[in-house]
């Protein structure tokens, strides 16, 4: 029997944070080889320091005059990305910043798979849905990437002028009865302006934000408020502590209230199992539960390189299920053709949708009209319920 009543925490980091700046960066080449052809290979690495980037990885594009155009494009995507997050300090600006690009060919022996329809390499991936919040996901994440979106809003808006890109946010909530009832703590750090600006300074910016988002009543007079407990946090961003990408993998999924298969998402095109499998697995893992096959549900899949389907299907309801597990099991393997191409095409995965999910979040997030976040739709309840 799982516990019921427990704290339990998850953080947040912001766009401008140093490995969200490179996450955005890889995804936002993806999104540009993709926007050229939609079969686009792409496997890119950012890293970020005092003001330089370097970019590295695996691309294949069909034309080969097309791909070396788009090699000489790459630097400009790099500023677009850093002066969109917002960053003109003396020592991380988009203008100033060095580039190093290093993004070569495909390997052909990758290739050789992957164009069989393939994975694109061996791995676990992980889905999760429950129901804590309307978007169906663990409320301390949820919130935690609310609250960082929020304070985005108002900095890029010119409503606060004094707050800077790089922040953290961490959430701890108490559960009764398995149900989220009570922020025990809230822990924020945001880069700003000036050393002027003390502790208590920033609290009065952040807090009615962070008030607004928080569901009424969560913040109680227990309620612990850490905003920038160190003090000062005027250097941030990569100047502050270098970046890379793939570094926030729990950041980017459930907040650790899920297991994860280890696997990063940004800079990888759909191929790759590691982002397409882990959104198809939170896709039917949604679905499960807006069905309501079960309260809560963890689904794994895997695969191997080279092969198209999957080696293996688990689901775990947590003891929240209407139906035997293994009956789940056969019924989202009936609903949803899970080779790399099933998901890619059920999901529309081939097009430029990445670099918004690159910071607050891969999931929890609603479906746009160009079709980004297209694995949070709960279209599949009708056959979900037929199957079992």
């Amino acid at each position: 029997m799982s516990r019921k009543d427990y704290v339990f925490t998850s953080e947040s980091v912001s766009e401008g944070h140093p490995d969200k700046v490179c996450d955005r960066i890889s995804d936002a080449i993806l999104d540009a080889f993709l926007k050229v052809e939609p079969n686009a290979r792409v496997a890119c690495e950012t890293f970020a320091t005092t003001n330089r980037v370097v970019v590295g990885g695996e691309v294949g594009l069909s034309d080969q005059d097309k791909l070396k155009s788009m090699m000489d494009g790459v630097d400009q995507i790099v500023r677009d990305c850093v002066r969109d997050i917002g960053y003109e300090q003396d020592e991380f600006h988009w203008k100033t910043l060095k580039l190093k690009n290093y993004l070569h060919k495909q390997s052909a022996h990758i290739a050789q798979g992957v164009d069989k329809d393939g994975a694109g390499d061996q791995g676990i991936m992980f889905g999760y849905a429950c129901r804590e919040t309307p978007e169906l996901m663990p409320a301390p994440i949820q919130y935690a990437h609310a609250i960082l979106r929020r304070l985005a809003e108002v900095r890029k808006s010119g409503q606060e002028p004094t707050l800077r890109p790089d922040a953290k946010s961490q959430l701890s909530l108490r559960y009764v009865d398995g149900k989220p009832v009570e922020v025990t703590s809230i822990v924020l750090s945001t880069q700003h302006e000036s050393e002027d600006q003390t502790s208590a300074d920033i609290r009065a910016i952040v807090e009615p934000y962070i008030r607004d988002v928080l569901p009424q009543g969560w913040i109680t007079d227990k309620t612990e408020w850490w905003v920038n407990p160190t003090g000062t946090f005027v250097i941030g961003g990569p100047d502050g502590d270098a970046g890379l990408t793939g570094r926030k993998i729990i950041v980017d999924t459930y907040g650790g209230a899920a297991p994860h298969g280890g696997g990063a998402f940004s800079g990888k095109d759909p191929t790759k199992v590691d982002r397409s499998a882990a959104y198809a697995a939170r896709y039917l893992a949604k679905n499960v539960v807006a069905a309501g096959l079960a309260d809560r549900c963890t689904l794994q899949l895997s695969y191997a390189i080279g092969v198209a389907r999957p080696l293996s299907i688990y689901i775990d309801t947590h003891g929240t299920g209407q139906v035997a597990e293994s009956a789940i099991e056969r019924a989202v393997a009936e609903c949803m053709d899970l080779t790399p191409r099933g998901i890619r095409e059920h999901l529309n995965l081939n097009r430029p949708i990445y670099a918004r999910t690159a910071a607050y979040g891969h999931f929890g997030r609603a479906p746009d009209a160009e079709g980004g976040f297209s694995w949070e739709r709960t279209d599949l309840i009708d056959a979900l319920k037929k199957a079992v």
